[in-house]
């Protein structure tokens, strides 16, 4: 339900949290999650930004959570890539979907935006505890 460029940044963000303390290069964190190495500097970057994680530039510069895991929601991680908090549209791409005039699949969508929405707001990156090398994986097999 997420897109390649959110996997990324979800896997890269389990590594930072696994050494929270170290500041960690992005093409340390392509080469650990398999992830293209300018494209995770940029998903980075975007994430610093949005004040996920802090960045430090220079030599012995990088990455590292902006505060701890258990306040980073997922949403947090997700959001800045996906828009997923945009989803608001029709699901068959009408202009004039409404609870009033619903396409066919408006009440079967809606649940389920709604039910994914609320996962990713109320779960955080310390959710996923020993997930990494299962990220990882799941990465190496894409």
């Amino acid at each position: 339900m997420i897109t390649r460029s959110a996997q990324y940044a979800l896997r890269a963000l389990v590594a930072i949290a696994s050494e929270p303390q170290k500041k960690h290069g992005a093409q340390e964190l392509a080469r650990l999650i398999e992830a293209p190495p300018n494209y995770m500097g940029k998903l980075l970057k975007l994430l610093a930004v949005s004040g996920v994680l802090e960045s430090f530039r220079g030599s012995g510069g990088g990455f590292r959570l902006a505060r701890p895991a258990s306040e980073i929601r997922l949403i947090d991680i997700i959001d800045p890539i996906d828009r997923v908090s945009r989803w608001s549209s029709c699901f068959l791409g009408r202009g004039d979907c409404t609870p009033c005039e619903p396409c066919p699949m408006h009440n079967h969508w809606k649940p389920i935006r709604e039910s994914y929405i609320e996962l990713l707001q109320s779960a955080t990156l310390s959710d996923l505890p020993g997930a990494m090398h299962e990220l990882i994986r799941e990465g190496q097999k894409a």
